[in-house]
């Protein structure tokens, strides 16, 4: 579990691409202390598993389910990346549940400055919209964020100036690619109300439908 408060930017120093799986090593810092073979690390948003580390790199892989749904493929050498570490069960909880289980990608569709933010209009899957709305929560590139404004097919998130230094969307221009992630709660509730409304159909012919219709 993840807060989508990002702790530092990595720095992408390898990849090892074979067909579509991926072995990324990722030079960072703050995060390589009290650091385990096993941990979880959210990169940009993606929770990936430490498989080796140094002093000041970690690596960890890439599974072709991953290197299809996330933006993880389009990285390169040099890529600045957002990295935070698994929450601590003792932790202050600064953001907002996120999983690391990214939902799919967007697209940043626009940039504009209003004095000291930036607003970011990125696309949605039409398959997400219902899990957002103005003032919700959502995480791109796993950084928790709150949506501004919602349109049929698009969000708009609000940066201070401290989020588009210290994270990779800051960085990011018109066109590029990120990851997505919804709100975990939205996700559960909109799956319950489906459920619930399914079992409200009938469910076809049967005794007790003709009983309690007064047929016998």
């Amino acid at each position: 579990m993840f807060t989508g408060i990002v702790e530092e930017l990595g720095v992408i120093k390898r990849i090892q691409a074979k067909g579509h799986t991926l072995v990324l090593r990722i030079q960072a810092e703050k995060i390589m202390q009290d650091l385990h073979e096993g941990d979880s690390i959210a990169v940009n948003g993606v929770c990936l598993t430490v498989t080796s580390f140094s002093k000041d790199y970690f690596e960890a892989d890439a599974m072709p389910e991953t290197f299809k749904n996330t933006s993880l493929s389009t990285l390169k050498e040099g890529s600045k990346v957002n990295l935070e570490r698994a929450m601590a069960a003792n932790g202050r909880f600064g953001g907002h549940f996120v999983s690391g289980h990214v939902d799919g990608v967007g697209k940043i569709r626009k940039k504009t400055r209003v004095e000291n933010a930036i607003l970011i209009d990125v696309d949605i899957p039409d398959m997400y919209a219902n899990f957002v709305l103005e003032k919700g929560s959502i995480a791109i590139d796993g950084t928790s964020l709150t949506i501004f404004r919602t349109t049929n097919d698009s969000v708009t998130v609000s940066l201070i100036p401290h989020t588009a230094k210290e994270t990779v969307i800051g960085l990011k221009a018109e066109g590029e690619i990120v990851n997505l992630e919804f709100d975990m709660m939205a996700k559960y509730f909109y799956s319950f109300m489906q459920k619930q409304q399914s079992e409200r159909k009938p469910k076809g012919m049967t005794a007790d439908f003709l009983r309690e219709n007064g047929f016998y």
